[in-house]
């Protein structure tokens, strides 16, 4: 078994099934609504997912290490419109499967690090850091807009089968 061909495969399946749930949010939501004053908006958790889906991957095979000093302030990605954000998801999925598609399988076993305020946050294999941080932590999100799109009555597509509003 060719396991890069493998992830090449996974990202893409993983990828077109986040990009159906993006295109479920509706184009006059309200990217600042919340379900709880301790979660993200839905704004936020739409370009956190475009980003992780994206950027973390780029990121993941293009260096070695993020690093952020200790007064770096953190802005997320909060996308002005339903059509900016699957033009900036589309956007970095290309360039993510691109460099996917050319990464050379032996640097799979070498470090990556994020390190924030001095601590290191992440320090694992580029393999680990794609399986966790990337493929699934964009699960994890994704299923975590179903749960927003639900609460907005809103209906949700299947994702590793029909949902519920396609039966």
């Amino acid at each position: 078994m060719d396991f890069q061909q493998e992830l090449i495969a996974e990202y893409d399946r993983e990828t077109a099934k986040t990009r159906k749930m993006l295109e479920a949010i509706p184009a006059d939501a309200d990217f600042t609504w919340k379900p709880h004053p301790k979660s993200m908006s839905l704004g936020q958790l739409a370009g956190h997912i475009s980003d992780t889906a994206g950027e973390w991957a780029i990121t993941t095979f293009t260096t070695d290490k993020l690093e952020f000093p200790a007064d770096h302030k953190f802005k997320p990605y909060v996308p002005a419109s339903d059509k900016a954000m699957l033009e900036k998801f589309d956007s970095q999925v290309a360039e993510a499967k691109a460099a996917l598609a050319s990464f050379a399988p032996a640097k799979w076993d070498e470090n990556w690090k994020f390190i924030a305020g001095g601590q290191a946050w992440i320090d694992d294999s580029k393999y680990r850091v794609f399986r966790d941080w990337v493929l699934d932590h964009l699960i994890h999100h994704r299923a975590q807009l179903g749960v927003y799109l639900r609460l907005l009555d809103k209906p949700i597509p299947g994702t590793y089968g029909p949902s519920a509003d396609e039966m």
